[in-house]
């Protein structure tokens, strides 16, 4: 029987999947195993500890695995591949396919066809592929300089709506629930805190603006309009460089969604589909969220992709 690992590796976190030619056997979370956020003897004991795991759960030793697929952001980095292709080739059997993040979510959403993927959650990117397996990418340059709808950026943006409140004389429930969240006595330590250096995690506040924009506040409303609208413009553009890259008339990519934000702020994920739908009617949309570690465990089992031309 043939034995397949799929592997995401998160600046945080790394998922793990172990399955067959048909069904997923296991599922493990364990540290990251990115060179660029720890250094080799953590991420040796985090991978050690998550092989283990995987072994003891499904009684599949490490090295009878016929083909692993690693996903990784970083990969045109020699610390993170060199790292990754000499730890696994130590411990996993087989050959291993390692390609980026992105590559892994839009697999796990169009199965190595064309589409186009927009991911929202502690930051945001949007990705797509075009007919002829091309990869193609709008946003995702870090918090300073991008996130449209990002946990981070959906914080931040309230914390900036909030205090052009305060200017205009308008009241908002965002005030009142971000000095309780952050347990601050008033407005005077909520400028100093939210002004510091290194930041605040200004991703802790995006609950608060979906629960206020759900009982009706008009600026936590605001900035979850706003922040779906920036990143459906992320959306078009990526959309429409796949769409001139293929000779049907009248073609659209399909669209889908992965990350927390998407998956639990429906305001964001709606907005979004109403902003290009105004424009792009007949946009498909698949339903639900994509689970991008799927992508690298249909990869194992598939091999490369072939070339499309």
């Amino acid at each position: 029987m043939a034995f397949y690992l799929a592997v995401d590796v998160g600046g945080t976190k790394t998922e793990y999947v172990l399955g067959d030619e048909t069904h997923e056997l296991a599922r493990v979370r364990g540290g990251t195993i990115k060179r660029m956020r720890t250094d080799a003897n953590n991420a040796s004991q985090n991978l050690d500890k998550a092989l283990t795991e995987l072994t003891t759960l499904t009684g599949v030793p490490m090295k009878s695995i016929t083909r692993s697929c690693v996903g990784a952001a970083g990969v045109t980095v020699a610390l993170v591949t060199d790292w990754i292709r000499e730890a696994f080739a130590e411990r996993v059997g087989g050959s291993l396919i390692l390609v980026g993040d992105v590559e892994i979510a839009l697999d796990a959403a169009f199965f190595g066809g064309p589409g186009v993927l927009v991911m929202a959650g502690t930051g945001s990117n949007v990705a797509g592929r075009t007919t002829a397996g091309h990869l193609t990418t709008a946003g995702g340059w870090g918090p300073a300089l991008a996130d449209q709808g990002s946990g981070n950026r959906i914080g931040h943006q309230s914390l900036r709506e909030t205090f052009l409140a305060i200017d205009e004389d308008r009241t908002t429930t965002l005030l009142p629930a971000i000095l309780d969240l952050w347990e601050l006595p008033g407005i005077e330590p909520l400028i100093g805190y939210a002004n510091q250096i290194p930041a605040p995690d200004f991703s802790l506040l995006a609950p608060l603006v979906v629960s206020c924009a759900a009982a009706g506040d008009a600026v936590a409303q605001n900035v979850l309009r706003r922040e779906a609208e920036d990143l459906a413009h992320l959306a078009r553009i990526v959309i429409e460089r796949v769409r001139r890259n293929d000779d049907r008339p009248g073609w659209l990519p399909d669209l889908a969604f992965t990350g927390s934000i998407l998956e639990h702020v429906a305001p964001i994920c709606d907005g979004i589909v109403d902003a290009l739908r105004r424009d792009l009617p007949s946009l498909e949309v698949l339903s639900g969220i994509v689970d991008p570690i799927l992508g690298a465990l249909w990869r194992a089992r598939i091999g490369e992709l072939p070339s499309v031309g």
